[in-house]
């Protein structure tokens, strides 16, 4: 038996917009909580109603401005509620919203949005802002438009561009991923082949309002579906907020996971059904703690910016031991080999998705060859290496390439480098994810210079050049770094020889 799945497609309205679809089901229950904001002081809340108000009025604002369908605009805004409504109010309009992290620096912003080219910049309080000529538009400016008369959806085909998001790819040069408006309809095959997701069902995710995977997992499929969403301030005692606001269900990376346990052996989670995992790699052992202090399993996911998760474990449907999960209902996955092959059901290859699927992107923003270089006949690679068992149950083996995991975020090593190649002492570099104990990596900066470089001053060259989640938490002088017969660099090697020097057995 070959190593595919296939399934039957989403339907897709022919006129159709992601924005009036995120809110529609919130129609009928007007009053009821979209969101709430917490805080150990309280929450802040938002009905269905004033959501979509303060949509459908930034949707005028916008247009006000004299900006068409199919402008790009840049969201450059903090961790706060005006994230969602900029996005959604934007697609409303018929824009293209492009949502970026706030950590981003000013050079690294500059290079993303002199590819862009966006007609417009909205700006929050302290977040860097690019070197372009579009008009910026102040936050204050932002929340003043909630209040103008509700836009009429711009209605469309399903398959125009909706929104755009930003993924480090091997290049180390950020690639804008173009997602289509029929994007949302795919999400739903995640609400039966993840979350489990019931309407009446309270989402906390630990995520900031500008990460995607808050804006799809957090925000948009509990919309979608009539249920509410639940988003802390950043350091909020999570377990707390969990217990006193009555989630169900919770979204973290890892990471979060990992913090809430240390140091206890026991989480009184009373109304939570099961947790979701999603952005990096779910140490087993992390997944068996939790159990055990909350009695609750995690569920988890594998995907990308490009086509969102895919295979996942869920309540109807766990996964094995072992195991991410399957494929979701709807999609078509194959595992590939080096000839762009189905292989045996057992041997290892490169997980790939059909071209069909529609929550695949429609491809990297002025970007055809790199498009092109993703796709293998039909079928979109995806650079996990995978192995998939007789029931169709996916087992992660890693990456095909050298990308780094960073808190969840992608992160192209050559990105990384390239920064601290502009560092005058530095003559090599390379850019390597440790595993500094079971369960934790981290990225770390091998470099070669006439003398070891203070780490703080290697710390302070980072943090002008680079996001706080891409900067190295580790700087290791070496004599030289290891390349093979065409001079490339070997960055497994680095991590084999450190983890070998490193392991305590």
């Amino acid at each position: 038996m070959l190593s595919v799945v296939s399934s039957s497609l989403p339907t897709v309205p022919a006129t159709y917009n992601m924005a009036q679809d995120v809110l529609a089901a919130g129609a009928a229950c007007p009053d009821k909580i979209a969101l709430q904001v917490l805080r150990a002081s309280g929450a802040e809340r938002w009905s269905f109603a004033r959501l979509t108000e303060a949509v459908r009025g930034t949707a005028t604002g916008l247009q006000a401005h004299g900006l068409k369908p199919g402008d790009r605009v840049l969201l450059r805004l903090g961790n706060s509620v005006d994230f969602p409504i900029a996005f959604l109010g934007a697609i409303a309009a018929g824009l293209v919203p492009v949502p970026t992290s706030a950590q981003l620096t000013g050079p690294e912003i500059t290079a993303m949005a002199r590819a862009l080219d966006p007609a417009l910049v909205v700006a929050g309080d302290g977040v860097a802002l690019p070197d372009h000529p579009a008009p910026v538009l102040p936050l204050t400016d932002l929340r003043a438009m909630r209040q103008q008369p509700p836009a009429a959806w711009h209605m469309g085909p399903p398959d125009r561009p909706g929104y755009m998001v930003f993924t480090s790819g091997s290049s180390g040069v950020p690639q804008a991923v173009v997602h289509a408006h029929r994007a949302l309809r795919a999400r739903r095959m995640m609400w039966d082949g993840w979350y489990g997701l019931r309407p009446d069902d309270r989402l906390l995710h630990a995520g900031a309002f500008n990460w995607t995977y808050t804006m799809g997992t957090g925000l948009m499929d509990p919309w979608a579906i009539g249920a509410t969403a639940l988003i802390p301030e950043p350091g909020a005692p999570l377990a707390l907020l969990l217990r006193r606001f009555d989630a169900t269900l919770f979204a973290a990376a890892p990471g979060v996971y990992r913090q809430m346990l240390k140091g206890t052996d026991r989480l009184d989670l009373p109304r939570l059904r099961h947790g979701l995992s999603a952005g990096e790699k779910l140490p087993p052992a992390m997944a068996e703690a939790w159990q055990r202090a909350t009695g609750t399993p995690i569920f988890e996911a594998l995907g990308m910016s490009e086509c969102s998760t895919y295979v996942s474990g869920s309540p109807a449907r766990p996964a094995p031991d072992g195991a991410i999960g399957y494929a979701q209902p709807g999609r078509t996955i194959a595992v590939l080999d080096d000839r762009g092959q189905p292989t045996p059901r057992g041997t290892p290859g490169t997980l790939a998705v059909h071209r069909s699927d529609p929550g695949l992107m429609l491809g990297y923003w002025h970007a055809p060859q790199a498009t092109a270089a993703r796709f293998t006949g039909d079928w979109f690679t995806t650079g996990d290496t995978v192995s998939m068992a007789a029931d169709g149950a996916i087992t992660y083996l890693g990456r095909a390439d050298d990308m780094l995991n960073a808190g969840g975020y992608r992160v192209s090593p050559l990105e990384i480098e390239a920064a601290l190649d502009a560092h005058p002492a530095i003559h090599d570099s390379a850019a390597v994810e440790l595993e500094v104990k079971p369960g934790t990596t981290v990225i770390a900066a091998f470099y070669t210079a006439d003398t070891p470089i203070p780490e703080p001053t290697l710390q302070a060259h980072a943090s002008t050049r680079l996001a706080r989640y891409k900067q190295p938490r580790m700087y290791i002088h070496r004599a030289s770094l290891p390349r093979g017969a065409n001079n490339k660099l070997l960055r497994r090697v680095l991590r084999q020889d450190w983890e070998r020097a490193h392991d305590p057995a």
